[in-house]
Order: C-alpha cells, then structure tokens, then sequence
C-alpha cells in the first residue's frame, strides 16, 4: 500500500476512537507510545489488544467477532478481492502441535462454529455474529477498516467455503482452516449499532439493510469495487517484498538456459489461478525465444459446461525485462472470434503495452511476477525453496513437457 493511498485516506485520531462509526478504507490511529495500549482496536471496539481473531463474549456464543491481517504473510496468504467483496482468510493454527480447534484464540473454533450454523439445516443464521474486518495500514499499530463480513459467498458451495488443509512444517503435518467470508455492502457501520450488538440486540433500527438481509434470508449483497485503473504500472506487477523476487529469480534461473521450457510452467501457474483452464497443447517455439500454447477453459459444471479456446504466450524474462508492444501483438494476432488470450511473464508489461492492450479492449489476462508469486502462495509454495523443488519435480529440464 503506497504512502500516496494512506494519505488520501480518512483518518481517525486515537482519542476518537470510542466514538467513531466505522466507515470502510478508513484508517483508525493506534497510540504512540510504544506500547500494547497503542493498539486501536481495544478503543474502537473493546476487544482485546492482540492476535488475529478477537471477540465480546464468550467463545461459543461471541456478541461480535473482529479478524485482523497483515495480508503480508506468504505462508498464509489472507487476501481480500474488492472486485467481488471476497474475503480468503486462514484459521490461527498456523504451526504444527496443535490439534485444528485447539488454538489459545479459539478462532478456528470460531470459524467452525459461524460456519456451521450457516449450513445447518434448518439454517441458523441467528447464531452468526457480525464480523468485522481490519488491514494493517504499515504505519505503527494503524489499522484500516475492510468491512462487515459474514461468513460464505453467493458463488461458493458449502463445501467449499470452509476447507481445512493440509500444511507441513518442521517435518510434522497439521491442518487449518482456509475460510471465504463475504464482504458486505455496508460503507459505514455506525457506532449506535456497535452499541445495539454489543447489548446482545442487533436487529434494531441501527442494523445494516445488507446484513439484516442476510440475516432473515441467507442472500449476500457482496460490497463490489470494479477497478478504475485501466492499466498496472510496473511497481504493480512486480513482486512487494524481497521474498517474492527471489522466487521469480528462482523461475527465471530455472529456464534460463532454455526458455522454451518455461512455456510448461506457464500453463500450471495458469491452472493454479484457476482450475478450469486444462488440455494445454504446446505449438513450436518462436524467434523471439517464447513459446506458445492453445488451450481451453471450461464454463460451467457437468453436462451443461461449454469450453472455451484460448491462446497462452509465456515469456521467461529477467525482471529488468519488460515485455513489449511486439510480444504482446503477436499474441493477439493469433486470437480468433469467441478466443481470448493469456500471458504468463516473470516481468512485467511495459506501460504503452498495458495502455494499449485496456484501451482497445483486447481479452488477454496478464500474469506478471507478482501474480505468480501469489498464485504460486495460495498453492502452499512460499518459499525459494519449496518452489526450487517444484520446478524440479514438475518440469525437468531436458525431458517431455508434461501434459496439462
């Protein structure tokens, strides 16, 4: 988060917290002193101080619930898509020991809890808390508020929403809880509802209309955020932290004595962005040292699925590298009616590229390096070293592609 976005941002001094409303993107300043008693949210909300799962109440029947990330931890990657109000957070069984519901926080036990009386049958939703959701804005212990959250989404089966993986750390393995909550379309969660919820009343007159909804009958009104950036600039597709470029480094390495190989890995970080992309078949490679692949993707379930063709471009280059208006020409000459296009790159797409690939309104996803770095940590690969292995153990370098 640039320092240009916090400052535009409306702000709210520590000695107004315990009046304030919360008004979503809006930063709420903790203390400076130095200490745990800077922590806002113990003002804002009267939760405690620490930890990524707070609560009023008790554990098994909390009057409210607050989760807080940092959205930077690669090993488990808490993400926030604005453009459909979809929140992916992950329990607080994050190291091995522990049995899934045995956390000193409770918060898998919380989750479980939300989660099951949503897909009770009868539903009983009555049950659910509101949960609200907080982002480290990087500056001290400022927090900024994300939104009234409840628990599933419109687009997810109940099967889906609620998933406890596998993880392994120092050789043992144990499991967590990956959660998808909806944001709802609630811009200001007012402090008289805070106060009514807090007396264990929160359908009263102060209610949001969108969780009240959700509430009597179960339908989400997702808080949706269509972009206004028509174009990614450098600093945006190329990975935030140091971590994240030594694995690009890793991949460019990987492939550097033989790009055209690169084009295999490609189309599985393409899948693993989304498992509905498959039959990647590989053409020959191209002058410029890429190597192409058309495939399909697949819309919707069983019987009824159509699919798809599209064309995937995949450029190894150095992260100093850009891709250019001519790679990118070249993969949209290749697009037919009813076709779209993918590009996979370790870089980025120079500005006049990007400019003109929004401008005409070509269908072509852009995969730069630090959407690989992301797709690459949802998938459990967050380190140069679980990647170093991947990469040798899916793409040997000198066999057969494998197939996709």
């Amino acid at each position: 988060m640039t320092g240009q976005n916090l400052m535009s941002r409306t702000r709210i001094q520590f000695d107004e917290l315990a009046t304030a409303d919360l008004m979503v993107d809006a930063i709420y300043e903790g203390g400076r002193a130095g200490n745990a008693g800077d922590d806002p949210l113990s003002r804002l909300i009267g939760v405690s101080n620490q930890g990524g799962f707070r609560y009023l109440g008790s554990k098994e029947s909390p009057q409210l619930i607050v989760l807080t990330s940092s959205f930077n931890d690669p090993d488990w990657p808490d993400l926030l898509d604005r453009e459909i109000g979809l929140l992916t957070y992950y329990g607080d069984n994050k190291h091995p020991g522990r049995a899934l519901h045995k956390t000193p926080r409770h918060g898998n036990l919380l989750l479980r809890n939300m989660f099951n009386a949503v897909h009770a049958q009868p539903s009983r939703r009555e049950e659910v808390s509101p949960v609200l959701v907080f982002g480290n804005a990087g500056v001290y212990r400022d927090t900024i508020f994300l939104g009234l959250a409840v628990p599933g989404a419109p687009q997810l089966e109940p099967m889906e929403d609620l998933v406890a993986i596998w993880k392994t750390a120092s050789g043992q393995r144990f499991q967590n809880y990956r959660a998808s909550l909806t944001i709802l379309d609630v811009p200001v969660v007012s402090r008289a509802w805070l106060d009514d919820v807090k007396l264990g009343s929160p359908l009263t007159t102060n209610c949001p209309r969108s969780w009240r909804h959700w509430r009597l009958t179960g339908a989400y009104a997702p808080l949706r955020a269509e972009t206004s950036v028509e174009y990614r600039k450098k600093t945006e597709q190329l990975p935030e932290d140091e971590s994240g470029l030594q694995i690009i480094r890793c991949i460019h390495q990987y492939f550097q004595e033989s790009p055209v190989a690169f084009e295999a890995c490609a189309a599985r970080i393409t899948q693993l962005m989304d498992g509905n992309f498959f039959k990647f078949d590989l053409t020959r490679p191209s002058r410029d040292g890429g190597r192409d692949a058309i495939g399909r993707y697949r819309v919707g379930h069983g019987d009824s699925a159509i699919h798809v063709d599209f064309a995937l471009e995949a450029k190894c280059y150095d992260l100093a590298n850009s891709v250019g208006v001519r790679e990118l020409s070249r993969l949209i000459s290749r697009l037919r009616h009813r076709q779209f296009g993918v590009l996979v790159t370790t870089s980025y797409l120079n500005l006049q590229a990007y400019r003109e690939l929004k401008e005409d309104g070509h269908p072509v996803i852009v995969i730069a390096a630090r959407d690989i770095v992301s797709i690459l940590g949802r998938a459990g690969l967050n380190s140069v070293a679980d990647v170093a292995y991947w990469l040798e153990a899916e793409f040997p370098l000198g066999s057969s592609p494998p197939e996709h």
